[in-house]
């Protein structure tokens, strides 16, 4: 449905167009070195999660409650690419 290969230090802010009532899988993997942090907006679309940059895929379901925002930006210190996967559940 949608993704996207980013570098750690520009994070991955997307915006995507989510139906309502629908759930989504969200797959999230980083590699290089440190982490990084994974939050929604509103709070309520997913829980917050830390995704190590050492190419472990981190996995959440998503349920669409309004326009939902994704962040993932790394941590200090973090560099490599982060990439991300939305699709339907």
């Amino acid at each position: 449905m949608e993704a996207g290969v980013e570098r750690v230090s520009d994070g991955i802010p997307t915006e995507p167009l989510l139906a309502k009532g629908q759930t989504y899988r969200l797959n999230v993997v980083c590699a290089c070195k440190g982490s990084a942090q994974l939050r929604f907006t509103p709070p309520n679309s997913g829980d917050k999660a830390t995704v190590p940059c050492d190419g472990s895929v981190v996995q959440q379901r998503i349920r669409a409650v309004a326009p939902s925002r994704i962040d993932g930006n790394g941590d200090t210190g973090a560099s490599g690419m982060i990439a991300w996967q939305m699709d339907k559940s």
